[in-house]
């Protein structure tokens, strides 16, 4: 199926230690697809990736996470990497912003160790998500039904597990966003209660 995300604006939320192919590979898909991608971080100007074993490349923030909102944008793209997700989920601001996506049930792609985030902003409760194998059991504690499956879609949650599943990630994020920018929802309805703050 072709996608045209032509004017649609996605966030990609991370901080120092993302691991970099899943910000670069996704991010390339989205533009690919005709979407706008901003790097969105609690960092002022600038973002290092991990790549694999050690420091990768430095990228430009786009913007501040604390300066934007939910409304600007038509999803949020959440690389993992274990430094940058856990530093992410202790960030108030950046747990309020993937909240509001969240609780406006707006698509929201995850992978690796990123459903951290997702715990953290209440996200997982009664969804069916995978991760990195290492998150397994925080997701179930936090109510999640955790499978071991390279993508899986609840809502407007798509996830993955590794790098390995980027293939499948990119094409399930993009043909997410289409469908909920054409107004299509999945078979099963989602959307969170609001929270306080958001």
């Amino acid at each position: 199926m072709v996608h045209g995300l032509s004017g649609k604006k996605i966030a990609a939320l991370v901080t120092d230690g993302f691991e970099q192919v899943e910000l670069t590979d996704p991010k390339a898909a989205l533009e690919s697809a005709g979407a706008t991608v901003d790097i969105v971080s609690p960092n002022e100007r600038e973002v290092k990736g991990w790549n694999r074993t050690d420091w990768g490349d430095t990228l430009e923030v786009n913007t501040n996470v604390a300066d934007v909102t939910a409304g600007g944008y038509d999803g949020l793209l959440l690389p993992g990497g274990v430094i940058s997700a856990d530093h992410l989920r202790m960030d108030k601001p950046a747990v309020a912003f993937v909240r509001t996506f969240l609780v406006e049930g707006k698509p929201v792609a995850a992978i690796c160790h990123a459903p951290w985030i997702l715990i953290e902003a209440g996200g997982v409760g009664g969804r069916r998500v995978t991760s990195y194998p290492s998150l397994k059991t925080d997701l179930e504690n936090a109510g999640a039904d955790w499978v071991d499956e390279e993508v899986v879609i609840d809502a407007n949650i798509v996830s993955s597990r590794t790098p390995d599943d980027l293939p499948a990630f990119d094409d399930a994020m993009i043909d997410l966003i289409d469908r909920a920018s054409r107004g299509l929802q999945e078979s099963r309805e989602y959307r969170m209660a609001s929270a306080p703050g958001v």
